[in-house]
């Protein structure tokens, strides 16, 4: 088991430095300093639902839609192999609005949406068909979202201080939180924690 994540830990980086990654389009609304007003078009999603601590959860969810990409699927044509997108998506499966208590003890087990951005020159018609049922295709419309960027690892820490900081300007903002927060990663595990790019998001009307 160990060597497989090895194996689809080595794919993702090569996917990574092998070509730009797609990401999904948005318009920017308003931007100030590390926090920003994003309207998103409208997207196709690749979907697991896991259980476990955040760190588990996120390596078991990651795995079963990097199988999913890497062609475990189908078409027509037999399995296709479909390019890795960023950001990797994570957000509590309970629906419930985190406010500023953390969510990622390593001793809490719950229930985790992990998702990928499909590329833009699929539709829901022409996307392989997933083989593994656990992986939902999710046709997602165009969304607002306040977001905030930052670096490093994703820790307790620096999680509920990204989180208090994102609650602050939406605050300002009179902007409501709808849903649950969902954390955004886009880069693999080995990056250094300087370089990474990090986002903690939160849907509003």
């Amino acid at each position: 088991m160990r060597l497989n994540i090895l194996i689809t830990f080595f794919l993702f980086l090569i996917s990574h430095t092998a070509m730009a990654i797609e990401e999904p389009a948005y318009v920017s609304i308003e931007k100030k300093d590390t926090f920003e007003i994003r309207e998103y078009q409208p997207k196709l999603i690749a979907q697991v639902l896991v259980n476990g601590t955040f760190d588990n959860a996120s390596s078991k969810g990651f795995r079963l839609l990097a199988d999913f990409i890497f062609g475990n699927n189908k078409t027509n044509d037999g399995a296709k192999k479909i390019e890795m997108t960023a950001p990797v998506v994570s957000r509590d499966a309970s629906e419930k609005i985190e406010m500023t208590a953390p969510v990622l003890s390593e001793e809490v087990e719950k229930g985790w949406y992990i998702s990928f951005n499909m590329p833009k020159q699929f539709t829901k018609e022409t996307l392989p068909i997933p083989n593994n049922s656990e992986v939902k295709i999710i046709e997602m419309p165009a969304e607002k979202y306040a977001v905030i960027t930052f670096s490093g690892l994703v820790r307790e820490k620096k999680y509920t201080e990204m989180l208090n900081l994102l609650h602050i300007e939406m605050k300002t903002r009179n902007l409501e939180p709808k849903g649950p927060v969902i954390l955004a990663r886009y880069n693999p595990p080995w990056t250094l924690p300087f370089l990474r790019r990090n986002e903690l998001m939160f849907r509003f009307e």
